[in-house]
């Protein structure tokens, strides 16, 4: 059983950093394209950011663009998700995700087969 495995959250005042991490927990498993979501109090999940296999393609959410940068580390199987300036509206419980058939990257959640548990961002104002 794939687990990816979340890390890197918790609180940070508006402008400031937070470095997200998830790896995938099976050293035979090799996984595609990669992204994370999030999910805020009385929202739906959204997108954030996807990266394509070989990390060449990514995609950011308009809200995010210029803020956060998303990268990965295929020997590792882990995804990183820097996020710079912060808002408060980025708070939200952040997943990473990733595709067993998909490539390249995408924004939409059905495209991806396992999930990580979740991990939550606060930004303070």
């Amino acid at each position: 059983q794939v687990q990816l495995v979340e890390s890197g959250g918790g609180v940070v005042q508006a402008g400031g950093s937070l470095r997200l991490s998830c790896a995938a927990s099976e050293r035979s498993f090799t996984p595609l394209a990669m992204a994370w979501f999030r999910q805020a109090p009385g929202k739906e999940i959204e997108s954030v950011a996807a990266i394509s296999w070989m990390g060449s393609n990514t995609y950011f959410a308009d809200s995010v663009k210029g803020r956060f940068t998303i990268s990965r580390d295929n020997d590792k199987k882990m995804v990183v998700l820097q996020m710079n300036s912060a808002k408060p509206e980025d708070t939200a419980i952040y997943y990473c995700a990733t595709s067993q058939t998909t490539i390249n990257g995408s924004v939409s959640s059905r495209a991806y087969d396992y999930w990580g548990q979740g991990i939550q961002v606060t930004v303070s104002s």
